[in-house]
């Protein structure tokens, strides 16, 4: 695999703020690296040094073996960027600010027109194609500015919360265009919605106080989570027997919860010892018991949990392998 991003022990400094704290890591082509954390982690400052809008305190960044420092303008030649806040030309229409960005990109004449039927067609741009840009809704120019970030084709994306702003169906549709752009580039996204991670995702990355603290697969990053291969079940029987008492005494089981939802009370949650699956065992274990499953679900992990704890506490448990 080829690294077209390569941060090396970088840090920022704000007076005596370090917002930053050496962070390295690398993005191969082929890759999209969910960037993960709370408010003031140094998400955004990390992606600002990549892009070359920030210099860094010390360490280094390049895109595609371009050194920021050094050969900068060669750097953000090649990649796309969408900010947070997607600031645009509001005076122009989209088809002028796309026109514009075609032309600071140095596109060739014969490209322009052919790259924005396909950044208008893939983003549903074409109704508001002559609109004014600050007469758009929020989530129109949050197109505009993802239109303009990938106008040009470039290896490699960075992308701050690129779905905000949208609705459903939108996000979407952004995030079917990542996925399909993804094979060939090497991108960057930072968001708060964590389903998103499990969307687009095939890395990532959790950063909080400055400092790389979690950095693997999604699926390994909810396997942190203590609902990993839990088995939520709701039975009835005519024995008379607790369905509770039944779940507490399967081997594999390390605990049980009461998880009642609207007029359903005999519903547990039976949480597996070391996250190890129990659902094979607990349907066995029924069935031969005389039990009748109303209701059984496998949970894959809970992200929002992990993150929580991964922020707050730094007690989520190491990935299972």
């Amino acid at each position: 695999m080829t690294a077209l991003i390569e941060v090396g022990s970088v840090s920022k400094q704000f007076g005596s703020i370090r917002a930053v704290d050496s962070v390295s890591f690398t993005v191969n082509r082929g890759e999209v690296l969910g960037f993960l954390g709370p408010n003031g982690a140094g998400k955004s400052t990390t992606m600002r040094i990549i892009t070359g809008f920030l210099t860094p305190t010390s360490g280094s960044a390049s895109v595609c073996g371009y050194d920021l420092a050094e050969e900068g303008i060669a750097a953000r030649a090649r990649l796309g960027y969408l900010p947070e806040g997607s600031p645009l030309y509001g005076e122009m229409t989209a088809l002028e600010f796309l026109r514009f960005t075609a032309s600071v990109r140095g596109l060739s004449t014969s490209k322009v027109a052919e790259r924005i039927k396909w950044v208008v067609g893939q983003l549903g741009l074409g109704p508001v194609l002559a609109q004014p840009i600050e007469t758009l809704s929020k989530g129109f120019k949050r197109r505009v500015g993802l239109a303009q970030s990938v106008l040009h084709d470039p290896d490699v994306l960075i992308l701050d919360e690129p779905t905000d702003g949208l609705d459903p169906n939108q996000k979407h549709e952004v995030r079917g265009l990542i996925r399909t752009m993804s094979a060939h580039k090497a991108i960057i996204i930072s968001t708060h919605l964590l389903e998103e991670v499990d969307a687009v995702c095939t890395r990532a990355m959790v950063i909080n106080h400055g400092k790389v603290i979690v950095d693997c697969t999604p699926d390994e990053l909810a396997s942190m989570s203590r609902y990993r291969n839990a088995v939520t079940v709701c039975a009835s029987t005519s024995s008379g027997g607790d369905l509770r008492v039944t779940l507490e005494g399967l081997a594999g089981v390390s605990s049980v919860e009461h998880v009642p939802k609207a007029t359903v009370s005999n519903r547990f949650i039976a949480f597996p010892k070391d996250g190890k699956s129990i659902v094979g065992e607990v349907t066995r274990h029924l069935q031969e018991k005389g039990w009748e499953i109303e209701e059984l679900e496998v949970d894959g992990g809970r992200l929002d949990e992990v993150f929580r704890d991964l922020t707050t506490t730094g007690s989520a448990k190491k990935p299972l392998h």
